[in-house]
Parts: structure tokens; sequence; C-alpha cells
């Protein structure tokens, strides 16, 4: 790219004069006193190596290259302008594109209420929406392949801001025809022989870990009989008979697996499953995202702890 030669400045006073074709009139629109709007046209002259201006007994005119000049000072004015408006909707996230990466289950819950109120809020914002597991969404907030990331049990790293958006009771999943898909509670201990269907570890560290605490805390290591790495799917297993689980209150009831929250009085109360916008620390949120709680679907539910040593119906 070549050094320009002229300043904004100049071109802005060269396209006044030659509207108004008065030096006096142009000194005022500009504000300034008219010596200086003078010295400011003899050295766009000097630049363009040509006189811009008659100035003769008859007013002033435009010379012919000054009729060259003038048609590209307005556009290189106007694409200024221009760029310098769409810069600023950019920035403060009325226009341009937003990446938002979120996790499947959100789809049940807060994720159809928070794009609605983004896309009346923005309309002129593009969005580019991806189903990620929380492992991959902040490697990709990392990375920064997103913008940010809607995330279920969002991990406390560093480097990382979160605005939450969602707590939601954990609940515990059981074929239809269990044993105990009946009982309003299910003591976690009651589930200690039998195979679990989890996510893995590496897609959802926060919830793996939570549920074998919980199971840990009621005196038994969940013998882990399949993985799944989205909910859907672990509550399909589930279903099919291939072993118990635990979810989020968003997945209950799906196919035929009964489920249950968990429910004592005897432990401490555990967290619920939470759900989080989260963006690099350092960035700032898109305006619609600075509380994206707030856009919640009416009615939404924000569900309170639950304890540790059992899980009981909801």
């Amino acid at each position: 790219m070549d050094r320009p030669e002229l300043a904004l400045q100049q071109l802005y006073a060269f396209a006044v004069l030659a509207e108004e074709l008065h030096f006096g009139r142009a000194a005022e629109r500009l504000g300034i006193a008219q010596p200086p709007l003078s010295q400011q046209i003899r050295r766009l002259e000097q630049k363009v190596g040509h006189a811009l201006f008659d100035r003769g007994s008859g007013g002033v005119v435009l010379t012919p290259a000054g009729q060259e000049l003038l048609p590209a000072a307005l556009h290189a004015l106007d694409e200024v302008a221009g760029g310098l408006r769409a810069a600023r909707r950019i920035g403060d996230g009325l226009a341009g594109r937003i990446r938002i990466g979120f996790a499947a289950s959100l789809a049940l819950t807060v994720l159809p209420g928070i794009l609605r109120a983004y896309r009346e809020r923005h309309p002129e914002v593009e969005m580019d929406i991806r189903e990620m597991t929380t492992a991959p969404q902040v490697a990709a907030l990392r990375e920064h392949a997103i913008d940010v990331g809607l995330l279920r049990e969002p991990p406390g790293e560093q480097g990382l801001a979160m605005e939450p958006i969602l707590a939601e009771r954990f609940v515990a999943v059981l074929p239809a025809g269990h044993r105990l898909a009946a009982q309003r509670v299910v003591p976690v201990a009651a589930l200690a022989e039998e195979p679990f269907v989890l996510l893995p570890r590496a897609a959802g560290p926060t919830v793996h870990d939570r549920i074998l605490e919980v199971c840990r805390e009621a005196g038994f290591e969940p013998r882990v009989g399949q993985h799944a790495v989205e909910w859907q799917t672990v509550s399909a297993l589930v279903e099919a008979g291939l072993g118990v689980s635990s979810l989020p209150r968003a997945f209950a009831g799906s196919g035929s697996a009964a489920w249950s929250t968990a429910g004592s009085t005897r432990t401490p109360r555990a967290p619920p499953s939470r759900c989080a916008g989260v963006r690099e620390r350092g960035t700032r949120w898109s305006p619609a995202f600075s509380k994206p709680h707030a856009a919640k679907p009416a009615g939404e539910r924000v569900y309170p702890p639950q304890p540790r040593t059992g899980w009981c119906r909801g």
C-alpha cells in the first residue's frame, strides 16, 4: 500500500470550497479563518502540481484539474466516513458476524430465547452457530475460532470470563421398567451394582467428576458400562436398558426412560448443573450477551441445588 500524498483535512477543505466557490463562506463552514483555508488549498495545489481554482474578478471557479479531482475527493471522503460508521457498528455489536458455540442440551432450555433476543436486538449481525461439547468450546475460544461459548458445566480455567445463564438440577435416569423407576426417592447407594452410562471425562470433565463424587459419597465407585458424548445419546442408551445415569433436568423423561432427582437431608447440598456464557478474558461481551440470562424465555426455571445422597422424583 502506497503512502497517501494527501491529508483528509485538505481533501475536505477542497470539497467544501468546491461546493461554496467562496473562500469566506467555505472558511465559515469549516470553522476556521480564511487565511488557514487559503494555506490548505495552496498546499494541496502544490501536491497536485496544478491550480485547482481560478481566483478571478468573476469569483472562484474550479479549473479542469480541480474538476477532475473533485469526484475522487468526494468518493474518498464518503468511503472513509462509511468505513468509520461500519467499524463503530461492529465495535458496538450492531453489525458484523458473531460465532457462537453451544452445548446441545441448551437447545432444550435457554438457547432459543437467547438467540431470538439477540436477533431482535441486532438484526444486522450474522450469527454462526456451532454445536460443540465443553472441551472443544474451550479450545475454540482459546484459538479464537468462536467469539462466545454457551457451555454446560463451564470449567474454571484461567483467562476465561463467565456470565451465568442457568442453574438446573441433576436427575437420575432409569430405564422405564427398572425396579426403582416407580419410587419417588431413589438413594444413590441403591444404584451401586448398576452399570452407568456417562459422558467421557474429556467431553465434560466437571459434570463427569460431579457424578462420580456423588456416587463415592454414597460409598461406591460407579461401574461405567457405556460412554456417550451427547446428553441425548446418554438418555437413549439408558432407555435401551444399557445402564443408569444422571442428567440435567432438561433431559428428564426423554423417550421411555424414567427419571428422578437427588434428595436427602444428611449431606451437604451439591451444586446444580450450571450453564454460562464464556469468552476470553480481555475481550468484551457483545451487548446482547452482557447479561445472557436476561434473554431466557418467559417461564424458564432456575432449579435449586439438591442434596447429595439420593435421587428423588421431581
